[in-house]
């Protein structure tokens, strides 16, 4: 496995190279910590530049090194351009599986909401994504080393990809996994002249029978994989987004794992509005995957 770990030099960086010094990954797995310089505000000073360079690289070379007394296969890297634009080019050349960044940037304003950055890559990277918070304090059940790991599946091929991710990789002993269901709804304004109630009803029966079985399912993946999981169909009276984020804050989770887009035609097109939504507002880290375009 290959992952990417984009970093600044920021507090939400150094947590991120520690999160994944502190993880199982599948053997043999290589890493890139890389970090990008920005030359537009440099122009009128390349020498600066120059220097800029050269420091950023000792300063990278010391941020890796928790990932190297891991015992991983590290590189590093100083990527002179829009931090926004260099993280998912590196990616794509580096033939990357995954990318680790940190929530939020080093401006007062990003710590508010999600860092531009990080909010860039996700849309436009050509891997799965993880932008990685700081763990809770309370491990709860799951005990000090291992995790709670919240999956969302609404029964597409993408959710069933983060199943099989999940699935095909290494987590800490005594790792807990959920599986929750969503059902969706059709939302109704006013009067709704073409159904009857009991069409509405028998509507919301499929919705919620198809949320079960989609759950059910990912769960008996997990399973063969000798993984111990339980599921949750949410109740019909909230939006995906707004369901997912209560069960990952009440559970408590550590990290939620979810596929880029839905089923709806458009999703297809652009990073799914559920997946962004839950990544801009998480308390957790949240892993949005896809399949690498290698």
């Amino acid at each position: 496995m290959r992952i990417l770990i984009a970093v600044d030099s920021s507090s939400a960086s150094d947590q991120v190279v520690r999160e994944a010094a502190g993880r199982p990954w599948p053997k043999n797995s290589e890493f890139a910590v890389v970090t990008a310089v920005d030359p537009f505000f440099f122009t009128r000073a390349p020498l600066l530049l120059k220097d800029a360079e050269k420091s950023t690289l000792l300063a990278l070379e010391e941020q890796a090194k928790p990932l190297k007394e891991a015992g991983w296969v590290v590189e590093t890297d100083v990527v002179l351009d829009n931090p926004r634009h260099a993280i998912p080019r590196v990616a794509r050349e580096w033939k990357a599986d995954l990318i680790l960044i940190g929530s939020h940037g080093r401006g007062a304003f990003s710590r508010l909401l999600l860092g531009s950055t990080a909010q860039a890559v996700l849309r436009h990277a050509p891997c799965s994504v993880e932008l990685v918070r700081s763990p809770r304090k309370e491990k709860g059940a799951a005990g000090a080393a291992g995790m709670r790991i919240l999956i969302s599946t609404d029964g597409s091929e993408c959710a069933r990809l983060a199943m099989e991710s999940v699935a095909g990789r290494p987590w800490p002993e005594g790792t807990e996994f959920k599986i929750i269901s969503s059902p969706e709804l059709p939302v109704i304004v006013g009067e709704y002249p073409y159904y009857s109630p009991e069409q509405l009803t028998d509507l919301a029966k499929t919705s919620e029978a198809h949320a079960q079985e989609s759950a059910e399912s990912g769960a008996e993946l997990l399973r063969r994989a000798g993984m111990r999981v339980t599921t949750e169909v949410t109740e019909p009276k909230d939006t995906p987004v707004r369901a997912i984020l209560a069960v990952a804050d009440k559970w408590p989770a550590d990290l939620i794992v979810m596929g880029s887009h839905g089923r709806r035609g458009f999703d297809r097109l652009v990073l799914g509005s559920v997946s962004e939504a839950v990544a801009l507002h998480a308390r957790c880290s949240v892993e949005v995957t896809r399949e690498a375009s290698n």
